[in-house]
């Protein structure tokens, strides 16, 4: 999530309203953007650090939107669908920091909301800067560390079991099916595999909007947005734009993706699931769910969802087959899983 690049001079064209705004929710007297510490896909905006003086904490992160459709994407994928998908995502994003976020726990740690401001087609999101106390960023994980990050997510899943999304995503995740059409089109139908998911991508997203035990996915739940303690032991989570209504494995599916190889995905899956659904009995056990009124039949929610695990992977496999069939998650691996699932519908 922070990558770091160069400070640029750019303080003189902040916006004055926000500034304002930014010095008044926070108590401070001054503030300075220190630093971009990345740029928003396809350019629609900028993460930056302020410091700020005379306020109870030196630093906060902004989250700076740009809704003007960008005329630039790093796959050529700039269309009308794109723009508007990431508009409605930055709205959703805002959404879950103002209304949603409280509820999340320690276990599954998310920054603290601090204020949002709009004008125009420009919004900021300003936040706690987790750097304070989740100051490593990982591009490789130890085993325990995989497992800390399936306990983040068993711990959100469970906090938000049988919860009606409102305001958010109906359907999270940044790949669902609807909200990918040109990719769903792009899929290649010469090859007989691909064409056989294209013909059956309704029927799975079908399966997985359709089942008993819902909750609320990240959406985005790749490595890329966990952020560690010093220590590892403790995890937070960024990265809000498709946090939405959905299966769990879908998290799930997606985050060992993108922190394991092939071989690791196979060898150590049914390992993890196990892990995962120890943490989700325990956090269900633990936590009161303040909006919650079902009883949730543990046994029964693992039996559907683990169920539901190759389901998920093989939908995010349809997403890469129009997305970037090149990609290297689809691996023997995944197209296995794609395969296997396939398979079962004959």
């Amino acid at each position: 999530m922070f990558t770091f690049v160069l400070y640029k001079e750019i303080d003189a064209f902040m916006n004055p309203d926000f500034k304002e705004y930014l010095l008044n929710i926070t108590n401070s007297s001054e503030c300075k953007e220190l630093e971009i510490i990345q740029s928003l896909w396809s350019g629609y905006g900028t993460i930056s650090r302020y410091q700020l003086e005379g306020a109870k904490v030196q630093t906060v992160v902004v989250k700076c939107i740009s809704l003007i459709q960008m005329g630039e994407h790093p796959r050529g994928w700039n269309t009308n669908n794109s723009h508007n998908r990431k508009v409605k995502s930055y709205e959703v994003e805002t959404h879950w920091y103002e209304n949603w976020s409280q509820c999340c726990t320690v276990n599954c740690r998310v920054p603290e909301f601090l204020g949002s401001f709009s004008q125009g087609k420009e919004q900021w999101i300003i936040l706690e800067d987790l750097d304070v106390n989740f100051p490593i960023r990982k591009k490789h994980l130890e085993f325990s560390e995989v497992k800390g990050c399936l306990k983040w997510l068993a711990s959100f899943h469970a906090t938000f079991l049988n919860i009606k999304p409102r305001g958010l995503w109906d359907v999270g995740t940044y790949w669902h099916l609807a909200t990918r059409p040109d990719e769903y089109e792009r899929i290649d139908t010469r090859n007989f595999r691909y064409k056989e998911l294209k013909s059956k991508a309704h029927l799975l997203d079908d399966i997985l909007n359709q089942c008993t035990y819902q909750t609320i996915v990240h959406g985005d739940a790749k490595l890329a947005n966990f952020c560690f303690s010093e220590d590892g032991k403790n995890i937070a989570a960024v990265d809000f734009q498709y946090v939405g209504g959905g299966c769990g494995m879908k998290d799930v599916a997606y985050f060992l993706g993108s922190c394991l190889s092939s071989s690791e995905c196979e060898l150590y899956e049914d390992g993890l699931l196990d892990y995962y659904f120890l943490e989700l009995q325990k956090a269900s056990d633990n936590y009161r769910k303040p909006f919650s009124r079902d009883k949730i039949e543990f046994v029964t929610l693992k039996e559907e969802w683990r169920g539901l695990y190759p389901v998920a992977c093989a939908d995010f496999t349809r997403f890469l087959l129009g997305w970037m069939p090149t990609h290297q998650k689809v691996n023997e691996y995944s197209l296995k899983i794609m395969d296997s699932v396939l398979s079962s519908f004959k």
